[in-house]
């Protein structure tokens, strides 16, 4: 296994130190919320957040934890953790192979700080814009040494881990994963695991580095290799053809979600196994940041129902996003959905939901002939909780959840989206008709 292969799948053909150094930093838990991990500058949101995302599954699924979430002890920080890291690694690990964690040697293992410092000190990052309510953050600890990016590489070392052992593994290293290189050292055990021919087959660009070398940023086929084991560029539901090409997509309902505010920005459409997760929890993405929304209300969250099944194959023929498809398409829709595919009723459903001859089969027609009364399982109301690892991003400069108490309306008229509030903005892009009345002072922030 060459290290330099992953090195310059992941930073490119040179490293910049300014962007290694951003991404030099350990799973550090914050003083202010036991189980929230802090970010000290930007870039490393793409392996933060969803390894936060994995933490807060954990959290809500336990029954022992469940009711008493914001006063974790430390031990059962480092229990959660260990659980997530380990879930994201299984998830990225091809069938048969054993696991890959990589360590540095002992000569280059940093001393451990499992707490935020609370001295005040500036924080650039080029990530994210300033919090005006905020503009002081804690430093980083500073007894943690910090090398180039030569030796650091030089010093990787990869070992085996199998699956029975690697939750157990993982815990017994836990200290050298919250110290100065700990994302680093789990984000190439995640490209480890996954390997270098699986991820060339899932790129769209194997020349274009993962990390951005100017401003640090992770990749979408980085965030989404974290997040679901496959490092694809697209976050559309299974593969699409556009154009002759084979782009991939989520191949399956993802554990935990993903949202984007690029979505109401038309760059990109994020489909119902992004949406719809298995967990109420949703990594949020702006144009240059990541953070978290997750709630303990789980009916959020239930099994693809009958008519998101044919929202989700209908827009699989409509790679463009037009909300139609052309009528030849139709029997393929129907096939896909196991619903009655012969050309004699195809043609008398045709004729039905494109009575004008227009050669094209709208959205909202097909929806309301197969899945006229079917309603959203969505509750009226429920909590929502927000998390931000950046400081200064945050109320009073504090890591910690922020409460909300979310409202689904009934109404006819379109969102009342609005770049003023990029917030309601990304979530209406799953709940079309949400308003949110948060706790905080201001409406927390994405970047």
């Amino acid at each position: 296994m060459s290290v330099d292969e992953f090195k310059n799948l992941l930073w490119g053909p040179s490293v910049k130190e300014d962007v290694f150094k951003r991404w030099s930093q350990g799973f550090v838990f914050s003083d202010a919320e036991p189980t929230a991990l802090v970010q000290w500058e930007g870039g490393p949101c793409a392996v933060l957040a969803p390894v936060q995302a994995f933490i807060l599954k954990s959290l809500i699924q336990g029954n022992s934890l469940r009711e008493q979430w914001r006063t974790v002890d430390p031990s059962q920080c480092n229990e959660l953790l260990a659980s997530a890291l380990s879930e994201v690694l299984l998830q990225a690990a091809v069938e048969d192979h054993s696991i890959k964690l990589f360590r540095l040697d002992d000569a280059l293992q940093p001393q451990v700080s499992s707490t935020v410092e609370e001295s005040p000190a500036s924080v650039e990052a080029a990530d994210d814009q300033p919090n005006q309510e905020s503009e002081a953050s804690p430093a980083k600890p500073a007894e943690e040494i910090e090398v180039c990016s030569s030796d650091f590489h030089q010093r990787l070392q990869v070992e085996n881990v199998s699956r029975e052992n690697l939750p157990a593994e993982i815990l017994k290293n836990i200290d050298k994963l919250k110290s100065t290189y700990g994302v680093l050292l789990f984000l190439y055990s995640v490209l480890g695991t996954r390997g270098l021919e699986e991820m060339k087959n899932e790129l769209s660009d194997i020349v274009e580095p993962m990390i951005d070398d100017n401003h640090g940023y992770g990749s979408q086929s980085l965030i989404n290799l974290v997040l679901t084991g496959r490092a694809v560029g697209n976050v559309w539901d299974g593969d699409q053809n556009v154009g002759g090409l084979n782009l991939r997509g989520i191949d399956r309902q993802s554990e935990v979600g993903f949202l984007t505010l690029l979505e109401h920005l038309r760059y990109l459409e994020v489909g119902s196994f992004y949406k719809s997760p298995k967990t109420p929890v949703w990594v949020l993405g702006s144009e240059t940041h990541l953070t978290v929304l997750f709630s303990v209300e789980k009916k959020l969250v239930s099994p693809e129902t009958a008519s998101e099944a044919g929202r989700r194959v209908f827009k699989s023929f409509d790679p463009e996003g037009n909300n139609f498809i052309q009528t030849k398409f139709l029997a393929d829709v129907l096939k896909a959905l196991d619903l009655v595919s012969e050309p004699e009723y195809v043609e008398i459903i045709r004729k039905k939901i494109d009575s004008e001859n227009l050669g094209i089969i709208l959205l909202n027609a097909f929806m309301e002939e197969f899945f006229p009364t079917e309603k959203s399982s969505t509750p009226d109301t429920f909590p929502l909780y927000h998390y931000n690892g950046l400081h200064r991003s945050c109320p009073n400069g504090k890591v910690e959840y922020i409460e909300g108490q979310a409202v689904t309306l009934e109404s006819l008229v379109g969102p009342s989206m609005s770049d003023s509030n990029a917030m309601l903005t990304c979530l209406q892009t799953k709940w079309p008709s949400l308003e949110v009345q948060w706790l905080a002072t201001a409406t927390p922030s994405l970047n």
